[in-house]
């Protein structure tokens, strides 16, 4: 009796990335020959927002059932008998599950440099007691997120059963004997996770 072992592997893997600014541009600014008492100002605000998610689901399941039994071995009879054997009965099963998850593609958006340009403000001229105001803000934000589920499960049920050997009779008898039952299981899993 053979039993075939099933192997079932999952994988789910998602990589967002939004927001990806690769250049803000520059901003430039001049006030010059204002009057007096005058108020001027230059605002610039440049914001950079990166965000990369990485959710990857893995799941491995190996079950693997065996039954091995030999039939019995009888000898009855009140002469000679022959001797009576029963076969070998014997399982083997062998799997091998290798999972490998990799968001290298992701990743490699999220490090490209951010370049905000290059700000510049020129104040020259102005009239007496005016007043100028430059206001230059550049930000750059990075948000990695990287959840990574990861089960196994082997399930490995085994049985061997060898058969009964009777000899019965009243004369000479012959020998009985079962044959051996054995399993034999191997399972290997291998899983990698890469962000």
């Amino acid at each position: 009796m053979k039993i075939a072992k099933t192997a079932g592997a999952v994988v789910t893997s998602l990589g967002l990335v939004v927001g990806m600014s690769a250049f803000a541009g520059a901003t430039s600014g001049t006030i010059t020959n204002n009057g007096n008492r005058s108020h001027q100002e230059i605002n610039s605000t440049n914001d950079n927002s990166n965000t990369l998610t990485n959710d990857n689901n893995v799941g491995a399941l190996n079950l693997n059932g065996q039954g091995a039994f030999s039939g019995s071995a009888h000898n009855r009879g009140n002469g000679s008998t022959g001797g009576a054997s029963t076969g070998a009965a014997s399982n083997m099963s062998s799997a091998s599950t290798a999972i490998s998850v990799s968001n290298p593609s992701s990743s490699a958006a999220l490090n490209t440099p951010v370049s905000t340009g290059s700000d510049s403000a020129s104040i020259s001229n102005n009239g007496n007691r005016s007043s100028q105001t430059v206001n230059l803000s550049n930000t750059n934000t990075n948000t990695v997120t990287n959840t990574n589920n990861v089960g196994v499960a082997n399930v490995n049920l085994q049985g061997a059963s060898s058969g009964n050997a009777s000899v019965r009779g009243n004369g000479s008898t012959g020998s009985a004997s079962t044959g051996a039952a054995s399993n034999s299981s191997t399972t290997t899993t291998t899983i990698s996770v890469s962000n």
